[in-house]
């Protein structure tokens, strides 16, 4: 599934948009980015929602990624969660015969977009600025909060590969 004589993302050196302390979050989603791209190419629509052994679908870690994403970007800037992110919260993994494959990994890429957009303009001092989490009002920093997206979004990356190859065998 390697991209051909492309090395990773983090080996291909500093990216321009970021600050160097944001770096590793960056190149982590943009590796998952185009991991998922690579796996998800020509994947059957209808097999989105199969859970092989019980496992969470491939519907189900697209749709969660993205609104990781969202909602730690939410809770990076000091905000609580909308009405709309509770809903796609919930929808998370209910099956939906009209989405496909293309239309699950654009949400996620204009998702990963406005994280990645987030990240540039965060000023690398903040980073441990006091952020809540949550309707518990847990306790996390800025910086906390966008690398639990990275590596969540890594985390589920990897269950969505298992996934989709016991389902292509």
């Amino acid at each position: 599934m390697k991209m051909k004589n492309i090395p990773e993302v983090w080996l291909r050196g500093p990216l321009p948009d970021y600050p160097s302390e944001l770096q590793p979050i960056a190149h982590a989603i943009l590796q998952a980015q185009e991991e998922i791209h690579l796996l998800m190419k020509d994947f059957p629509s209808q097999m989105l929602w199969e859970k092989p052994a019980g496992m969470a679908s491939p519907a189900f870690h697209l749709q969660h990624i993205a609104g990781v994403l969202d909602r730690m970007a939410s809770y990076a800037n000091a905000k609580k969660l909308s009405t709309e992110q509770f809903a796609y919260l919930k929808a998370e993994g209910v099956k939906s015969e009209e989405l496909t494959t293309e239309q699950l990994v654009k949400v996620l890429d204009n998702q990963i977009q406005m994280f990645l957009q987030l990240l540039s303009q965060t000023d690398p001092a903040t980073i441990t600025d006091y952020r809540s989490v949550g309707r518990a009002e847990l306790p996390s920093t800025v910086g906390g909060l966008l690398f639990h997206a990275a590596e969540h979004m890594q985390r589920h990356f990897g269950q969505l590969l298992v996934t989709v190859k016991v389902l292509q065998k």
